[in-house]
């Protein structure tokens, strides 16, 4: 998997638009949640690329990279 800075400024802002989750920012959706898209698979596009990239940060305990880059915190 290859991403950009901008992959991480838009998995901090970027909201799940669909579903039980819908609004939720795709960094805070249940690590169970973003599995079992994996094994169905991701939604096509960026959409699926950046929970693809969520799931990765999330199983390796690395939220904290993203939450500076949240809306409403500062930096």
């Amino acid at each position: 998997m290859s991403f950009q800075h901008d992959d991480l400024l838009a998995l901090a802002r970027t909201e799940m638009p669909f579903g039980k989750y819908s609004g939720k920012p795709l960094i805070r959706l249940p690590e169970e949640y973003l599995l079992w898209f994996q094994n169905k698979g991701f939604p096509p596009g960026k959409l699926g690329e950046l929970m693809a990239l969520a799931l990765l940060i999330r199983s390796e305990g690395l939220e904290s990279l993203i939450e500076p880059l949240m809306p409403g915190n500062r930096r």
